[in-house]
């Protein structure tokens, strides 16, 4: 049978109740009650209740980790620092799929049956108004991978999308191709509107450059693939900026088994740097996303807002960096 309270009670020779304070975060208790509490509860091999200890504190310490795309590979990086780096934190993580969820309202609904005491939107295709529906609810949020603001509604913990789009413009300009083109994910993805506007603003400086744009219908390797497949039925561009990288491996997919050289005949550069793009048989130049420190910092700011729930909404931008690999004509190699 389950060790229960009252065991820890009578082996310790104090109340029950001294045994719910020792184990109550903030109680009051004496340093030797604590003691003697916590030599019998390690006798006896009892743990407290998380459930039962939520009943007393109010608090559940679990937090919502909410996505919308389980079809990109960097998202099962993206979990695992999040799961561990809350449950370092002693916070509990309930993960969340809102694939096709469109509705905030029903999320808001179904996190709050679950008494959770905060909420991480992590997402780079959910609009700013999602993660805002949980503050509009009075549930602690931060939108991770969201759109970046100077006046957000929300903490939002990201990169700049739109100068990684000219970031990605400016490699296919320093490399001479002539003919580039953008093949994004979603059209209605905020990280894919910014990265788009951020390309072709750079190439704007460029008339001499011929640019044309297409997007998949999601962030996924097949729907990169299917893109990539329709883009060289016609005559394609002499590269692409794919926007993320799992879209890139199936663009890669898709060119090789048309027979086109990489990089020879088409370049192609991602964004992500996920561990699958170093991988020697894809070998993918990407821009890298500190996809760590992006973390890190979303848990920092959830942790705060769990004791000043009213802490002011900030935005933290993190840069990105070129990774250099072999889907890329190097520099100084014309056409």
């Amino acid at each position: 049978m389950a060790v229960t309270l009252k065991d820890v009670a009578e082996r310790a020779g104090v109340s029950r109740s001294a045994v719910s304070r020792t184990f109550t975060e903030g109680a009051s208790v004496s340093d030797k009650m604590r003691r003697q509490v916590e030599r019998a509860a390690r006798d006896l091999g009892y743990s407290p209740n998380a459930l039962a200890s939520s009943l007393t504190t109010g608090r559940t310490k679990l937090i919502g980790l909410v996505s919308n795309n389980f079809h990109n590979p960097i998202f099962l990086q993206v979990f695992d620092l999040f799961t561990r780096g809350l449950q370092d934190r002693g916070l509990r993580p309930l993960l969340v799929n809102l694939t096709d969820e469109t509705n905030p309202e029903n999320s808001v609904r179904m996190l709050r049956q679950y008494s959770v005491d905060g909420v991480v939107v992590a997402s780079s295709t959910l609009p700013p108004e999602f993660a805002k529906a949980f503050r509009d609810a009075s549930v602690p949020v931060v939108h991770s991978f969201g759109r970046c603001s100077l006046a957000p509604q929300v903490h939002v913990v990201g990169i700049d999308n739109v100068e990684s789009g000219r970031m990605a413009a400016r490699e296919l300009v320093s490399r001479g191709y002539e003919r580039v083109a953008f093949l994004g994910g979603p059209q209605t993805a905020t990280s894919t509107q910014d990265r788009y506007s951020g390309f072709m603003s750079e190439l704007s400086a460029h008339p001499d450059i011929k640019t044309s744009y297409s997007f998949a219908d999601a962030y996924s390797f097949n729907a990169g693939r299917r893109e990539m497949m329709r883009l060289l039925d016609d005559s394609p561009a002499q590269a692409f900026f794919c926007g993320d990288d799992v879209l890139s491996i199936g663009a890669l997919s898709a060119i090789k088994d048309r027979g086109y050289s990489v990089p020879d005949d088409i370049g192609v550069i991602g964004l992500n740097d996920m561990e699958m793009a170093g991988w020697e048989n894809i070998d993918l130049t990407t821009i890298h996303q500190p996809i760590r420190q992006i973390v890190t910092s979303s848990i920092e700011l959830m942790v705060a807002m769990l004791d000043e729930p009213d802490r002011y909404p900030e935005t933290r931008v993190f840069p990105c960096s070129v990774i250099e690999r072999g889907t890329l004509r190097p520099l100084g190699k014309q056409s």
